[in-house]
């Protein structure tokens, strides 16, 4: 009797098992097709397209095409040396300013987070020009330094890399500081507090302590920077001046001045490559786990 009643008992389980299987598949169906349509489709029709040449069979033409052109190998360091630039500006000026505010009571916090939310209201293109004009020869800061006695002639800040890591170090920062403030408000202050009751001076508390607990939301913060900077494309057409092409700009020209989507489809093929490669290493050293806990 024991053991039909356990037989009994397994399949009911099975049976609720796989009706709770089903429920749950049902629940999901619409999120699965939403990812197929808007992400799974569209990025798998670009890998198409980066296969097409321009006689329209399939060939590794556009990928042979960056490899061996000098063109294509200069614009992709450029996008490199641009993104690393602004990543680690942005890592120099975040870091203290986020320690800053998780150092402030609840009320300061929130005042100071309003300023570096304060950005994102305004539109992208909007404050490309305004840095625009704030950075040109006749504009604000050169007639400030001018009239200091600074300088005596106009320095140029734009159409070339200068203006354009200005730019973009003003629109990537507040991405930087939003889950690195969030990673060191979460750091428990009596950590701080054993330490220096063992003898620890501030400064070596500082980086022996909180600083190892504050890198998962640092390299959080890198990683949203560097990856949003290679695809970066208003503000070095903008600041630039045409001079600092990026990987995006190319793939614009490739569209609207040539129209051919392979070449186009390619780099961004290549830009999404490297942007998951980047991500694979970083859980790796870093896990999406621990980066939640902080």
């Amino acid at each position: 009797m024991n053991l039909i009643s356990d037989n009994v008992n397994q399949k009911e389980l099975r049976r609720l098992a796989a009706k709770e299987g089903y429920t749950f598949f049902g629940l999901t169906l619409p999120y699965l097709v939403l990812v197929i349509a808007l992400i799974a489709i569209p990025v798998g029709w670009l890998f198409y397209l980066s296969f097409i040449g321009r006689d329209g069979t399939l060939s590794l033409e556009n990928y042979e095409r960056m490899w061996k052109s000098k063109a294509y190998i200069k614009i992709f360091i450029t996008t490199f040396k641009i993104s690393i630039l602004t990543t680690i500006i942005c890592a120099a000026i975040g870091y203290p300013l986020a320690y800053f505010m998780s150092q402030l009571s609840k009320k300061w916090a929130n005042i100071c987070m309003v300023a570096v939310l304060i950005p994102f209201w305004t539109s992208l293109l909007v404050r490309t020009y305004a840095w625009l004009v704030l950075l040109q020869k006749k504009g604000l800061v050169n007639n400030i330094l001018i009239d200091a006695g600074i300088i005596s002639e106009p320095l140029k800040f734009v159409h070339n890399t200068t203006g354009t890591l200005i730019g973009m170090v003003h629109i990537m920062l507040p991405f930087l500081i939003l889950p690195l403030y969030a990673n060191m408000r979460a750091i428990d202050k009596d950590c701080m507090k054993a330490a220096s009751s063992l003898g620890a001076t501030p400064t070596r508390a500082f980086w022996t302590v909180f600083l190892p607990l504050s890198l998962p939301g640092l390299l959080a913060g890198l990683l949203i920077v560097f990856v949003l900077c290679l695809g970066f494309y208003v503000t070095p057409a903008i600041l630039g001046g045409g001079k600092v092409i990026m990987a995006a700009m190319k793939i614009s020209s490739n569209i609207e001045m040539y129209f051919n989507w392979g070449a186009a489809s390619a780099l961004g093929v290549v830009l999404l490559v490297v942007a998951g490669i980047i991500l694979f290493i970083a859980s790796k050293l870093v896990s999406v786990d621990q980066l939640g806990n902080r």
